[in-house]
């Protein structure tokens, strides 16, 4: 499990998501912890378990 620090795309707060790192990718909604409201939360691994890619979105956009 690795921690990694985004911005809420709702609020613009600073919040830590715990991201499993042992799986290719993974896509997952997660309500901020400040606002409450549902991000959708998408990344994906390189091929040395590294993240490659991290992206926070507004649910439904």
């Amino acid at each position: 499990m690795d921690e990694v620090d985004v911005e809420c795309p709702y609020c613009g707060e600073p919040i830590t998501l715990v991201l499993d790192l042992s799986v290719e990718s993974a896509s997952y909604v997660e309500d901020c912890s400040v606002c409450c409201q549902p991000m959708l939360v998408t990344y994906a691994v390189d091929e040395d378990g590294g993240l490659a890619s991290l992206s926070v979105e507004r649910e439904g956009d």
